[in-house]
């Protein structure tokens, strides 16, 4: 396999897709499909975070008409981040690869918290670090947090996984014409509204100069394609 384009990312997975083809929770297949996945990017010599979201199990969106306040639903949401890292976490575990927990916020119990020390320390080490609890803070999504980390930590890029190659014009669901673009810069995502990341993740990306490659999670093997420059997808940088 070639040698990878980056030395240390941060791999975004939406907690949507933990849920496979099951409408709510986590599916164990999916979920031990993508830690193998996650394995064989980190065989390749590449330091990897990940940033899992949680609308699998939460959206704390989803509440604020329901007579529950956004920012509460958003610390409920974050809370489910928590239980999706420790999945990974253990599935990880599993199958041989040492990996740990860190959390925005203080859960003494459950994980450590999340410090740019720790994490280095632990990326160092080999271990896979999984990122929870989100930014800490309400309104802001796990796409934001996983491009404010990579920031943070020294990645070299944010590898957003999805159901979809890449960046399209429009919904490649919904309309057959829709072009993929092989690349974008920030301002062009931003200004496009295209809905595969939020306008606040790119707009930080541009601020920080780190690109963000958005391609499908679908295909056992695609993180560490993407990572030897092999797989498909839309690089959103410059």
């Amino acid at each position: 396999m070639a040698e990878p384009a980056y030395r240390r990312v941060v791999v975004k997975v939406s907690g949507e897709y933990l849920a496979g083809d099951q409408s709510f929770g986590i599916h164990q297949p999916t979920i031990d499909r993508i830690a193998s996945d996650l394995i064989r990017a980190r065989e390749l010599g590449v330091e990897i975070a990940v940033v899992v979201g949680g609308g699998n199990i939460f959206r704390g969106v989803e509440v604020s008409s329901r007579g529950v306040s956004r920012t509460t639903g958003d610390t409920m949401g974050m809370l489910a981040t928590v239980m999706n890292c420790l999945a990974l976490e253990s599935a990880l575990e599993r199958k041989g690869q040492s990996a740990r927990t860190l959390c925005a916020f203080v859960m003494p119990q459950i994980s450590e918290l999340f410090t740019r020390a720790a994490a280095h320390r632990y990326l160092a080490e080999g271990r896979i670090v999984l990122l929870a609890g989100g930014t800490g803070n309400p309104y802001f999504t796990t796409d934001t947090t996983a491009v404010l980390r990579a920031s943070e930590i020294g990645a070299q890029a944010v590898l957003k996984a999805t159901n979809v190659d890449g960046v399209y014009s429009a919904d490649p669901k919904k309309d057959p014409s829709a072009k993929r673009f092989e690349r974008l810069s920030h301002s062009q995502a931003v200004e496009g509204g295209y809905k595969v990341m939020d306008a606040t993740a790119f707009a930080l990306a541009r601020e920080t100069s780190l690109p963000i490659i958005v391609f499908s999670i679908a295909e056992a093997g695609s993180i560490g394609a993407i990572l030897s420059g092999k797989g498909k997808g839309t690089i959103v940088s410059g």
